[in-house]
């Protein structure tokens, strides 16, 4: 059973959340603003957080950029009036999915159960991925690069691994698309390039003086 965290200053909007979320048998803790989220993300282990976006004490994007610095725990943020602008921050600051409010029912559980199926799919006993001085422990869902662990979200991980296994390939953003996401994924194009924009930061940052990841303008990505 999948433990997932709702985080929501609304007390109707957790308890509709909650409803959603039993109905379908998964078991929920809720929170009231980030900081208080963040002390339970310290405390437990969840399998996934439904974050919004404006909340007292610490807004979503400080709350995932706190969280970010201790798991990689799939998040989705609750965005509101389907703002460009929200999406596009909640993802260059590390969240995996949006959904935007008021949202169907299906859809929220659609997207909470495509990112634990990606989060957690089979098929990666034991595997491990190596390419120029980085290291993928599949089952695990470690990232190593020269020895340095790379602090990566879910997303990212299966990014790079993606990137990995097709090396030599120039995959284009709907092949990305449909291997990361699956095909019933309603997202937009620039989900794809916020995520390969912070993992990119990240393998900078790790000291990779050449970027592996190169853009093949009108086509789509590739790694070198």
């Amino acid at each position: 059973m999948k433990s997932i965290l709702i985080v929501d200053d609304e007390p109707e909007m957790r308890q509709l959340l909650r409803i959603y979320l039993h109905l379908e048998s998964y078991r929920t803790d809720e929170a009231g603003n980030g900081q208080e989220a963040y002390e339970k993300v310290k405390m437990n282990d969840y399998d996934l957080i439904l974050l919004d976006v404006m909340m007292p004490v610490m807004d979503g994007w400080q709350t995932i950029e706190q969280i970010r610095k201790i798991s990689d725990i799939p998040i989705i943020m609750l965005t509101a009036k389907g703002s460009t602008r929200d999406k596009v921050t909640g993802l260059t600051f590390g969240a995996d999915d949006y959904i935007v409010k008021p949202f169907d029912e299906e859809e929220l559980l659609a997207r909470v159960k495509a990112l634990l199926r990606r989060s957690h799919g089979p098929g990666m006993e034991e595997k491990v991925l190596k390419y120029r001085g980085i290291i993928l422990y599949l089952s695990s869902r470690e990232a190593i690069y020269l020895g340095k662990k790379l602090n990566l979200t879910q997303t990212e991980f299966n990014l790079l691994s993606t990137f990995i296994q097709h090396k030599g390939n120039v995959l284009s953003r709907d092949q990305l698309v449909n291997i990361i996401w699956g095909i019933d994924f309603m997202g937009e194009d620039r989900t794809v390039d916020s995520h390969i924009k912070n993992l990119r930061e990240k393998l900078r940052t790790s000291g990779m003086e050449k970027q592996m990841i190169q853009t093949i303008w009108g086509i789509g990505y590739k790694i070198e």
